[in-house]
């Protein structure tokens, strides 16, 4: 029996299998050479088995028109004449919508698009389904039949399976060659200019490899369907199951929202449908891994251009289920990839593990979707002094792996597949931050003093182990940030009192006599660890994180307290707690400090010669309060990252506005210098640890208002020394004194001025 305008009995494993026959040259393929006869025979097997009367493949041309490239059962003429220009008649319609469409009677469509060349006049039925690679069409497969009838779904799943392998075999290069393939738009080619935003200083060229790799063409049909449905099915499981141990403990142990929301996560992992299209997948004769990449491809198109955040944060939660089966089934470890010694890694976003588990040596640089400058792949990438933009809607559907890349971290755009003046161009500045970088490095040694004689102190910011060698490298005269977070980001269960110490131990170590200020733990809110109850805020930088959340655990503030003391036994140790919003907060951590000094103490522990400690200052309700929390701390630091955004109400997270205030304008100044000015009246040392510290030009604002520490991230110390070397304090408080009563929203621009006018090296 043959089922009317359906797969014959022989079934769809023997289509892809005769498929990948013509693809390698055998069976109906012997002897094919040229790119048309091989296209030719796909077209007659597809026809065949599908028991239709035309089988048509388009693709897309540069110009973005979709060309007939063969066919069985329409005019052979109409090949390479005919061209339908993007979102024309049935085909276009396809590519459009980036997803199947069927129908019983085309003609009646208002998409319709009669094109006498091609004879298709007769045919009434019509299946299509788009060649899709990342998301995005490449082409249009099309069968039709005479008859007018209603493709079924079984049908409707057979012709989105040989769509996905013929687009990555056609893309691969496996079937057609480049000198054939000329023109021909199997992914973006052309040079592109893509505007994001910085998020770690610096210039890097290299070749685009994918976060998530691709399945390689070879991996896409399955020698045992049965062997695969094995393993997509132990896969599954084992995807479940790693959703399970977040959920270990019930609904006893967590309670509420947290439950909940990790309920509706493990929802979509045993979504019918999503399982259903995985498995038919697998039965028709795709690999377990190609089915995955396929359903995530189809989910991607479907779903990518939503404008509903909801959607698109299902979307979102379906490619990452999709990745983590991906993982799974190919045992994937990032530390064992085959990637160039010139890499750019691209991804949508990643976590803070993901980006140091990639060879530090091979990897330039970085360019992701979303992101914040404020995230951890963000903050990582400029403790390793990698190169990153983010922010860049859409760039893995403009990329292929292998793609040449520029990424500018100066200005926050990304080159694809640039031209070669433009590569000339960057290698020109390349070489120029080569130059400067070499000038630094001859000030490593030279004390920040400015010409009128005030010395700077000048820090660093770290939190990975890998930032202890910029100490040295830089002349950073210590640590005036270390992010303890990093370790509990980075590992996969909550690391233990020894392993807290020994990192702890490390820092110190490294630094010598040098100061080193441990941060506590600033996670909750969008810093979510999977090991700890994860819980879902509306406003994350409002919620529950930093010592609220080390205040409400004190179990777990406590331990870390009782590793920091542990590892500083016999050296001064000192420890500040972040985002610190009321006098109460900071009186109930220093009690915290006290219990566990009076535990050692009593078990004859060696504590540090001398403790002190500290509170960030960054949530404005301090700035009136200042005369009761100063005297009781030791010293006090600045986080003007936080401090800028809740002064100004808007998350520095969010790009819509990010940019709605500048830290250079009146009143932000005018509170830093409030703060230096009761710190200076009660004798509290004060430093800067937020962004502002590492930049030349809000650098010299905070010298000129006063401040003397400044704790700035690695790549910033440098720029910074020598802008501070040309700085004349006097004449820049003279010339910034008048700004501070200016109503305007910004004086960047006045202070820029004013730069120039001192001969200021910024």
């Amino acid at each position: 029996m043959v089922k009317a305008g359906g797969l014959s009995t022989r079934g769809p494993r023997n289509l892809l299998r005769q498929i990948r026959e013509a693809l390698a040259g055998g069976a109906d393929a012997a002897h094919v050479a040229s790119a048309q006869q091989r296209l030719d025979v796909v077209v007659r097997i597809i026809a065949r088995s599908m028991v239709a009367e035309v089988c048509s493949i388009y693709l897309r041309r540069g110009s973005g028109e979709l060309e007939l490239f063969a066919t069985e059962g329409l005019n052979p003429e109409a090949v390479h004449n005919t061209r339908l220009r993007p979102g024309e008649g049935l085909v276009g319609e396809v590519a459009r919508l980036a997803q199947p469409v069927s129908l019983s009677n085309a003609q009646e469509h208002p998409s319709f698009s009669y094109r006498p060349e091609t004879g298709e006049d007769p045919f009434n039925a019509f299946l299509g389904a788009p060649l899709l690679r990342g998301g995005r069409a490449i082409g249009v497969l099309v069968v039709q039949n005479r008859a007018a009838r209603v493709y079924d779904e079984d049908e409707l799943e057979d012709i989105q399976n040989i769509a996905m392998v013929l687009s990555e075999t056609v893309a691969s290069g496996g079937l057609l060659g480049d000198a054939e393939l000329r023109d021909v738009e199997l992914a973006p080619h052309r040079p592109e200019r893509l505007s994001g935003q910085k998020f770690a200083e610096g210039l890097a060229v290299g070749r685009a490899i994918l976060h998530e790799a691709p399945v390689p063409p070879d991996k896409l049909l399955a020698d045992d369907p049965a062997l695969e449905e094995q393993r997509l099915n132990a896969g599954l499981a084992a995807l479940k199951s790693s959703i399970d141990v977040l959920l270990e403990g019930g609904q006893a142990k967590l309670g509420g929202t947290p439950y909940e929301v990790l309920e509706t996560y493990r929802m979509f992992a045993d979504d019918r449908g999503w399982n259903r299209s995985l498995l038919e997948a697998v039965r028709s004769g795709l690999t377990s891994e190609a089915a995955v990449d396929r359903v995530r491809t189809e989910h991607r198109a479907r779903f990518a251009s939503a404008r509903d955040p909801y959607i698109r944060e299902r979307l979102h939660d379906f490619e990452d289920l999709a990745n983590r089966l991906l993982r799974i089934l190919m045992g994937d470890d990032p530390s064992a990839r085959v990637i160039p010694d010139d890499a750019i890694l691209v991804a949508r976003n990643l976590g803070p593990a993901d980006l140091l588990e990639y060879p530090r040596s091979k990897l330039k640089g970085l360019l992701l979707e979303e992101g914040s400058p404020a995230g951890h792949a963000a903050i990582v990438a400029r403790a390793l002094q990698i190169p990153c933009v983010g922010r860049l809607p859409g760039l893995r559907d403009r990329l292929s792996e292998g793609d040449a890349v520029i990424v500018d971290g100066e200005t926050g755009e990304a080159y694809l597949r640039p031209r070669a003046d433009m590569l000339a161009a960057i290698q020109n500045r390349m070489e120029v931050r080569a130059q400067r970088r070499a000038e630094f490095d001859q000030l490593r040694d030279t004390p920040a003093v400015t010409l009128d004689g005030r010395r700077i102190m000048l820090l660093t910011n770290a939190g990975l182990a890998v930032d202890l060698e910029n100490l040295d490298m830089t002349g950073a005269e210590g640590i005036g940030l270390f992010r303890t977070e990093f370790q509990f980001m980075v590992a996969d269960e909550l690391p233990k009192l020894t392993a807290q110490t020994a990192l702890y131990k490390l820092v110190l170590d490294a630094a010598g006599d040098r100061p080193v200020t441990f941060r506590t733990l600033d996670i909750g809110g969008d810093k979510v660890l999977p090991y700890l109850e994860p819980e879902r805020e509306e406003n994350p930088a409002l919620g529950r994180r930093a010592i609220r959340l080390g205040l409400d655990r004190p179990a777990l503030l406590r331990m870390q307290l009782r590793a920091l003391l542990a590892a500083a036994a016999g050296r001064e140790l000192r420890v500040m707690f972040p985002m610190i919003a009321t006098v109460e907060e900071f009186r109930r951590a220093r009690e915290l400090m006290d219990v566990e000094c009076d535990w050692a103490r009593r078990r004859g522990r060696n504590l540090p010669r001398l403790i002190r400690l500290g509170a960030m200052i960054e949530c404005p309700s301090l700035l009136w309060h200042l005369d009761a929390l100063l005297p009781l701390t030791d010293f006090v630091s600045v986080g003007t990252n936080d401090l800028m955004q809740y002064m100004f109400a808007a998350d520095r997270t969010n790009p819509r506005v990010a940019d709605r205030y500048d830290a250079m304008s009146p009143p932000a100044l005018r509170a830093l210098l409030e703060i230096r000015k009761k710190c200076t009246d009660t004798n509290t040392p004060v430093s800067i640890c937020g962004e502002m510290a590492g930049k030349p030009l809000e650098a010299f604002a905070l010298i000129a208002l006063g401040f003397d520490r400044l704790s700035a991230p690695a790549s910033g110390v440098g720029p910074v020394k020598r802008m501070i070397l040309s700085a004349d304090l006097n004449a820049a408080w003279r010339g910034m004194e008048p700004l501070l009563a200016s109503s305007a929203s910004s004086v960047r621009g006045e202070i820029e001025s004013l730069a120039r006018k001192l001969n200021l090296a910024v």
